[in-house]
């Protein structure tokens, strides 16, 4: 099984199917995976495949490699488009994450401006308030949202502690907008979460939300789990046309 555990604190650029030219900050080890869900999809491969032995880098690392990567990137004349923070797990689980956040602000509008910082996050932790707080001030808070169903939650995204599906929901109201949900779509050794008893309810609680944006993905590179299929072009687009047809700004990758 090929799963990618990236470099840490800083990895790429990279080129993201939804973001441009992104600059990856992992906030989790080097050489494993924290993350507070297992999910069956992950590129990063199953938590308990992967355990890490280093510990998480400072705010101070983080800072340091960040800005010493940005003024590379300014010498070679490319700039980054976003600032991602992404990786080996849930960024919103280091302990100093608002911290870094402010830190990652600072340097992105002295180093590259036009850029975006976004949050890849599972929302897990958005009912923290310094969580809450730090995403506020990100451009792009990009939050998971795969399904409204406890059993598909608990057979797919496979939280590792508490997870309450109506109190995230509640979380993610709570940010008035300022929030993109993002949906994993697919098929294969599980309920197909394409169908009407899976978006139907899913997308009601998207308009309870009522945020800046959706994005609609499926599988794109192999899974820890084997037999899971991707969403149709079709699948997808159709789930993105009732997402617009709500009012809601929705785009779909393929």
């Amino acid at each position: 099984m090929s799963t990618i555990i990236y470099p840490s604190p800083i990895f790429g650029p990279v080129h993201s199917r939804r973001l441009g030219i992104s600059l990856g900050i992992n906030l989790m080890p080097a050489d494993g995976k924290v993350c507070t869900f297992n999910c069956i999809y992950c590129e990063c491969g199953f938590n308990e495949d992967h355990r890490p032995k280093l510990p998480r880098p400072t705010r101070t690392q983080v800072a340091e490699a960040l800005e010493n990567k940005l003024q590379e990137m300014k010498e070679g004349g490319e700039l980054p488009d976003v600032l991602t923070f992404a990786g080996n797990g849930e960024p919103t689980a280091h302990p100093h994450f608002a911290e870094i956040i402010d830190d990652t602000i600072r340097l992105r509008d002295q180093y590259c401006p036009n850029a975006k910082v976004s949050v890849l996050s599972n929302a897990t932790f958005v009912h923290k308030p310094e969580v809450h707080d730090a995403l506020m001030r990100v451009d792009n808070n990009i939050q998971k949202l795969d399904t409204v169903d406890p059993d598909y939650i608990q057979r797919v995204d496979r939280p590792t502690g508490h997870y309450d599906v109506r109190d995230v929901i509640e979380g993610l109201k709570a940010f008035r907008g300022h929030v993109i949900i993002q949906t994993m779509f697919m098929k294969g050794n599980l309920p197909d979460n394409t169908s009407d008893e899976y978006v139907g309810p899913w997308l009601e609680a998207v308009k309870e939300i009522q945020p800046q944006e959706v994005m609609v993905y499926t599988i794109d590179r192999e899974t820890p789990m084997k037999g899971l299929q991707k969403a149709t072009h079709e699948e997808l687009d159709a789930i993105r046309d009732r997402v617009i047809a709500a009012g809601i700004p929705c785009q779909a990758s393929y």
